[in-house]
């Protein structure tokens, strides 16, 4: 049976139970946004194991999918955290030397180099220094808000925790980021190369 790519999510769970090459249509889907999330968090090196066992872990588990959920990308993203979960020294590892170097090795290696011109390195040394200390759970809730577009509903779906759970790790961890870069929003910071733009 050769999956319709029109069909939801949930669907291709559905009938991938009795058919299961149909889960290479949620692998085809999801995988290259999971790999950029997942290397951004970990570095290249590791990126391609995490996906591939949360792919893995998600196709064992496809027959507990509560099929209400059309998108099953908080179902993904919250299989990769916790896969992501057993590499946290790595991960906070790689923040502090990104904070300390400014380079951001992942966006020189992969295919986010648009996206690495558009910080600064200034603040992109301080807000990887800022995610290197935050805990676990913050750091979790703002980068799948941040980095893999997920919404406080997905992310409480994802995580498996309750919204204002969500809401309150938020505020929190954008608190201490935005104090990390002096009270500036990262999202605003503008480059000489995008100033010249402008002018």
């Amino acid at each position: 049976m050769i999956a319709d790519v029109s069909l939801e999510d949930a669907t291709l769970i559905q009938r991938s139970r009795r058919d299961p090459a149909v889960f290479a249509a949620l692998f085809d889907r999801h995988a290259a946004a999971l790999h950029r999330y997942v290397t951004r968090r970990l570095g290249d090196s590791l990126a391609d194991d995490v996906v591939a066992e949360t792919f893995l872990a998600a196709f064992k588990r496809r027959d507990r999918y509560d099929v209400s959920h059309p998108d099953a990308r908080p179902w993904l993203y919250g299989i990769a955290a916790n896969v992501i979960g057993k590499h946290r020294r790595t991960e906070t590892r790689f923040y502090f030397a990104l904070a300390r170097t400014g380079v951001d090795e992942v966006a020189e290696s992969y295919a986010d180099r648009v996206e690495a011109r558009v910080s600064a390195s200034a603040a992109q040394r301080d807000l990887a220094g800022a995610l290197a200390v935050l805990s676990p759970e913050d750091r979790e809730v703002l980068l799948l808000i941040a980095w893999a577009d997920l919404s406080y509903e997905e992310v409480a779906l994802a995580l498996g925790i309750p919204i204002g759970t969500v809401r309150s790790r938020l505020h929190r961890a954008r608190r201490k980021t935005r104090a990390a870069l002096g009270g500036v929003d990262p999202s605003a910071v503008v480059t000489d190369e995008e100033e010249t733009e402008r002018g």
